[in-house]
């Protein structure tokens, strides 16, 4: 972690949360509005009845829990998804200005972490990762690499070895893909692995790797448990469609979980079996 000004610490905490929350609330929209033609810069309004909303009623977090999650207007609730990317935003911020070390990594982190979301909750609702998210996950990646070895030429080892690594971590998921005639995994989640390879690093891939699919084992048991049983079924209310116990479950939000975990913890999978 390190300080911008003389301030002190907790107006860090403070400014970099409130940065979260705003960003958070962009996101919201831009989830929304991904892949509808329409334009980012229109007005907010509520789904139900269509009235734009007011400034009062865009105040990230404030706003959903003084309205108690409805429409000021019509009493429709307020997906609860919004309240949650808004807080989510702001914790990995925060999260990421207490592990990173330099200004420039913060910023990489900030920007890589907010598409993340982005993909996260898109594929939860719509099974499926957009290519320009990809895309855009890439170019931060390869962007910060070539930042890297322009600041220090001896660093050419580590970045060969981070996108020696991201290609091993994206050719496994691939061989999974391939196998299974995408049943397991879908090939967006094959093509996620290669930025979040780059990402983590080069050592870290496998860590990743490993700790995605013990994360999406446990949640999955978890909503199983936690499911509430309609009509002899299990649903699972947070995506739309909802999800039933047979549904097919998003591979890239339990890649991503492992990719945030092994990001901000440097933790190797591999020191679980160090005796």
């Amino acid at each position: 972690m390190f300080t911008i000004s003389a301030l002190p610490l907790w107006y860090h905490f403070v400014y970099i949360g409130i940065l979260g929350l705003i960003i958070g609330s962009f996101l919201n929209v831009v989830i929304y509005r991904l892949h509808t033609g329409k334009s980012l810069s229109g007005n907010s309004h509520c789904l139900s009845c269509g009235k734009n909303l007011r400034a009062l009623d865009l105040i990230p977090l404030v706003s959903y829990l003084f309205l108690r999650g409805r429409c000021r207007q019509c009493g429709s609730y307020i997906p609860v998804r919004y309240f949650l990317v808004e807080l989510g935003t702001a914790l990995l911020f925060l999260a990421a200005y207490v592990t990173t070390d330099t200004l420039a990594e913060l910023l990489y982190a900030l920007a890589f972490i907010s598409v993340l979301m982005v993909v996260v909750v898109y594929d939860i609702r719509h099974f499926i990762i957009p290519d320009r998210l990809t895309i855009a996950l890439s170019g931060l990646s390869i962007g910060w690499l070539v930042y890297v070895y322009a600041q220090n030429q001896e660093s050419l080892p580590m970045v060969l070895n981070t996108v020696l690594g991201a290609f091993a971590g994206t050719g496994f998921l691939f061989l999974l893909w391939f196998v299974s005639r995408g049943r397991w995994i879908g090939f967006g989640d094959v093509k996620l692995a290669f930025p979040l390879g780059l990402f983590v690093g080069g050592s870290f891939v496998f860590s990743m790797i490993v700790y995605s699919f013990w994360i999406g084992a446990f949640i999955s048991l978890l909503l199983i448990g936690l499911a509430k049983i309609e009509r002899g079924k299990l649903y699972l209310r947070f995506a739309t469609p909802r999800l039933t116990i047979k549904s097919v479950v998003p591979f890239a939000p339990f890649l991503i979980a492992g990719c945030l975990l092994v990001y901000y913890t440097h933790f190797d999978v591999l020191s679980l079996f160090t005796f």
